[in-house]
């Protein structure tokens, strides 16, 4: 298992994007969370084997209808998830 965390930007607030990612990331049975940062993009992050992480990758594409996804930029983190996907505030 790896720990992955993803800076998402682009129209990605106001547009049910975490609640998408969440409930999306939860039927994948991934554990980690999603949230919002002050500077209008989101932040997520999941614990998972390395086979797994480019369906994450989809997911976090995917979004929601109403979501436009620019850019998603990967970035160090050590931090260990293993009780499911939440959203954070």
């Amino acid at each position: 298992m790896k720990n992955y965390k993803f800076i998402i930007t682009g129209k990605v607030q106001g547009v049910y994007y975490r609640k998408n990612i969440s409930e999306n990331s939860s039927k994948e049975k991934f554990s980690g969370y999603v949230k919002n940062l002050s500077d209008g993009s989101v932040e997520a992050c999941v614990t998972c084997h390395e086979d797994n992480i480019n369906r994450f990758i989809e997911i976090l594409k995917e979004g929601s209808p109403e979501s436009i996804v620019e850019k998603i930029e990967k970035v160090p983190h050590n931090e260990t998830f293993k009780n499911g996907f939440e959203i954070r505030y």
